[in-house]
């Protein structure tokens, strides 16, 4: 269990992925917000709140890739974690070298997109 509440943000057009998601990280003690487009996350959350992003690459609209290259433009220091049902290769690769901390393939287990989000918090601090 985290020992407070970071922000979590879960960005995922498939409205049944976020609610899941946003349990699961409440079961971890999270308090996530979800947000079903990179859009609406970008607008709703300013890029100086710190905090994590659970971002799926294929969406309607901006997708992942345009919402990461944002997050990374606008000199976020915000993690990112890129998740996707897309078995192609070369994903990791291309999340990683843009700027992402990490990629998970969906279905993902659960135990390591905790310790994927912990470690990158522990990283992160100076």
């Amino acid at each position: 269990m985290c020992e407070n509440k970071k922000n979590i943000y879960v960005v995922d057009d498939d409205i049944s992925v976020c609610r899941s998601l946003g349990v699961l990280l409440e079961t971890y003690g999270f308090s996530p917000e979800l947000f079903s487009s990179g859009e609406s996350f970008l607008e709703a959350v300013p890029f100086d709140v710190p905090g994590c992003l659970i971002l799926d690459i294929h969406m309607p609209g901006m997708d992942g890739w345009e919402t990461l290259k944002e997050v990374v433009r606008s000199g976020s220091k915000r993690l990112v974690i890129i998740i996707s049902a897309d078995k192609n290769g070369g994903l990791r690769e291309r999340a990683l070298a843009m700027g992402a901390v990490g990629f998970m393939h969906k279905p993902f287990n659960n135990q390591e997109l905790f310790d994927l989000i912990e470690g990158s918090f522990e990283n992160k601090k100076p």
